[in-house]
């Protein structure tokens, strides 16, 4: 007999395989804000899981449990991280106003890699910016990609 009428043609059925969010494997510093919305996202996900529940909307279930797979685990990881007020160094956390030779300022946050939005002026604390500023104070010059920056205002 023909496997095609022994069993039902469920394909509708059937949930794409939508795999994992994938976690970096870099410490998880965050900021207390960062912290904040992290719950935030568990908070939703779990409202938007009841939802897809009551609908039996098995798709909505997969997409959202992967989601907060994904969210808990960076909970359980988060290192919240609170810059020194009287550092004079480059931390975690702080806000650095950098200037290169022409003149061009840039103002970064350094926050957790969930956290970071380059258009709100917050970089993660693993891009290549942040590596090359932590350590460093006001006056010291940081290269990246070629580009000399140098710190003019740090604050916590």
């Amino acid at each position: 007999m023909s496997r095609a009428f022994t069993r039902e043609d469920d394909s509708e059925n059937q949930i794409a395989d939508i795999g994992e969010r994938p976690v970096s494997t870099h410490r998880n510093l965050v900021s207390e804000r960062g912290l904040a919305q992290i719950e935030s996202e568990l908070a939703g996900l779990r409202e938007d899981l009841a939802k897809a529940e009551a609908d039996a909307d098995r798709e909505r279930i997969a997409t959202v449990s992967r989601d907060l797979r994904y969210w808990q685990s960076r909970r359980e990881t988060a290192e919240v991280s609170v810059p020194e007020t009287d550092s004079s160094v480059v931390r975690f956390g702080m806000t650095v106003t950098i200037e290169d030779d022409d003149g061009k300022r840039n103002r970064w946050q350094i926050v957790g890699e969930d956290e970071a939005d380059a258009a709100k002026g917050r970089i993660s604390h693993v891009s290549p910016m942040a590596l090359a500023l932590f350590g460093k104070s006001v006056g010291d010059v940081a290269t990246v990609n070629g580009h000399d920056w140098e710190i003019v205002e740090l604050k916590a």
